[in-house]
């Protein structure tokens, strides 16, 4: 019992400090973390659901946080972490499956696929160009001008999903893959699953 008390103390923990990492690198680069043409570095982060399902709380509570920082304040804060914990859930998704099938291959000789990774960097690309597109094309237009927020959606959802393209895959991908050689990953899903080190 007392190891799974920790196991949990652990995980808020661990979601905390990507919370904060998140909000940091966020602001760190501020110029470059909002409006419509973003390059937002933090997003590198996206990637950890992955290896730690746990790690989606922290980054809705990290993307929640710093987006209070940016030109559209509560909105974006809302609107911004939503899309992240959908992202980070489908990431999440993408690594059990995997981690299930390594599990059913055990014993298998088998040479570690990189596609599952790319599979994963994709889905924070297309529901942050859907969703905050949508969002910033809605600030960028008057309210009930159907066809100035669709010209604004395409190009709002178009520079956000280039930016969330190249961050996730220039940056986050080497990340995912580097990490998935560190022995500390598997220890910190043992943590996760609440079994002793």
């Amino acid at each position: 019992m007392r190891t799974m008390n920790v196991g949990k103390v652990r995980k808020v923990v661990f979601a905390g400090v990507i919370a904060a990492l998140y909000i940091a690198l966020t602001i760190a680069s501020y110029p470059l973390a909002f409006e419509a043409v973003q390059f937002r570095i933090s997003e590198a982060l996206a990637i950890l659901p992955f290896f730690f399902p746990f790690a989606v709380p922290g980054l809705f509570i990290g993307v929640f946080i710093a987006n209070l920082f940016g030109p559209y304040g509560l909105p974006d804060a809302i609107v911004g972490s939503s899309a992240s914990l959908l992202a980070g859930l489908c990431t999440m998704w993408i690594g059990m499956r995997y981690r299930a099938k390594r599990r059913e291959n055990e014993g298998e000789i088998e040479k570690e696929s990189i596609m599952p990774k790319i599979f994963a960097c994709f889905p924070p690309v297309i529901v942050n160009a859907v969703i905050i597109g949508a969002m910033i094309a809605y600030f960028m237009t008057s309210a009930g001008d159907a066809e100035s927020f669709f010209t604004a959606f395409a190009f709002s959802g178009m520079w956000v999903g280039i930016g969330q393209l190249g961050v996730m895959y220039i940056i986050g991908l080497p990340l995912m893959i580097y990490l998935s050689k560190m022995r500390v990953i598997e220890r910190l899903n043992l943590i996760y699953e609440g079994e002793s080190q």
